[in-house]
């Protein structure tokens, strides 16, 4: 691939994450607005629920896709994302048990699993970051 298009690349992937983080962002805030604008209909519910779930998600996405170097760490996106979405889908799931009367049957293995891998994926970093600064 040249260098031109992978500039062009670059660019359009930077342009593709940003918009994905900014649905993601605005969906958590209020995704009643986004489904209004972008599909015409309303929601509520389990919908709204669900819509934030689905931001937690983009959100992830795009920090994912976000170009750069590809480095383990803080700086490797896939890292980035997985972190991003199991701290906050987590954060959520938890909130909707308790504040939200969420009852669904595997709502709370859902809170643990993805704290879980949060958990494992920071410890995982950190010892990893320990390691290099010994070295």
């Amino acid at each position: 691939m040249s260098e031109t298009n992978l500039d062009a690349l670059r660019r359009i992937l930077a342009f593709a994450a940003v918009v994905e983080v900014g649905t993601g962002l605005v969906l958590i805030v209020d995704p009643v607005i986004v489904v209004r604008l972008l599909l015409g209909a309303r929601v509520s519910g389990v919908a709204t629920l669900l819509g934030r779930c689905f931001g937690i998600a983009l959100l992830a996405l795009g920090l994912a896709c976000r170009p750069g170097r590809q480095r383990a760490g803080s700086g490797w996106p896939a890292f980035r994302a997985m972190l991003t979405y199991n701290t906050l889908i987590a954060l959520y799931l938890a909130y909707l048990g308790t504040l939200g009367n969420a009852r669904g049957l595997l709502l709370w293995l859902g809170v643990a699993l993805h704290a879980v891998v949060a958990l494992l994926l920071v410890w995982t970093w950190r010892d990893q970051r320990r390691i290099k600064a010994t070295n």
